[in-house]
């Protein structure tokens, strides 16, 4: 029998000046038997960075033809493509040709370092691609915020980033590794 997703349940309290944007989210995430707390974490603040009412979870982890995180249009038409973690090239290839803009979430310390060292060249083509580095020192910290049931607040301003359970607050910084064409 296949093991099951273990469902967490957030309220996050979102407060971007940047955007200014200012709502608060009732969450509900799956992790997959084989995510990390850490992921799990990434894709959360991922969903504050670009909180919207049409922004999505998706089966990303199981289904290469889905985002970690995705916004369409009353079409259906994929405005913004979010992908968590170090995702393979050709992925993200397929993705820019799928969504107007793609933002890729790396992690991982050296790994992400090197995974984006080698394929740099390819990521140039793409001039819809965001890839920002989470530091792993401070997606670390992310991850022992982790509950089955979370309360969190979420505050953004003048390109800084915390996130807070009410007794332990984490700063996390965001490292611009490629910046797409017309990013905001």
């Amino acid at each position: 029998m296949a093991i099951k997703a273990t469902i967490f349940k957030a309220n996050l309290q979102i407060a971007d000046m940047e955007r200014h944007y200012y709502q608060d989210h009732a969450l509900t995430l799956a992790q997959h038997p084989s995510e990390t707390d850490e992921r799990l974490m990434v894709r959360l603040l991922a969903f504050a960075l670009h909180a919207h009412e049409h922004l999505e979870f998706g089966q990303g982890m199981t289904n290469d033809d889905e985002a970690d995180l995705w916004r369409k249009d009353l079409t259906g038409a994929i405005e913004l493509w979010i992908d968590v973690g170090i995702p393979d090239e050709k992925l993200i290839r397929k993705a820019c040709g799928r969504a107007d803009q793609v933002v890729v979430y790396c992690y991982g310390g050296r790994v992400a370092d090197m995974w984006f060292a080698q394929n740099s060249a390819q990521f140039e083509r793409q001039k819809n691609l965001t890839i920002v580095n989470l530091p792993a020192a401070d997606t670390l910290a992310l991850s022992r915020l982790a509950q089955r049931t979370m309360s969190l607040q979420c505050t953004i301003q003048d390109g800084q980033v915390w996130l807070s359970d009410g007794d332990t607050s984490v700063q996390v910084e965001r490292v611009m590794l490629r910046t797409a064409a017309g990013w905001k």
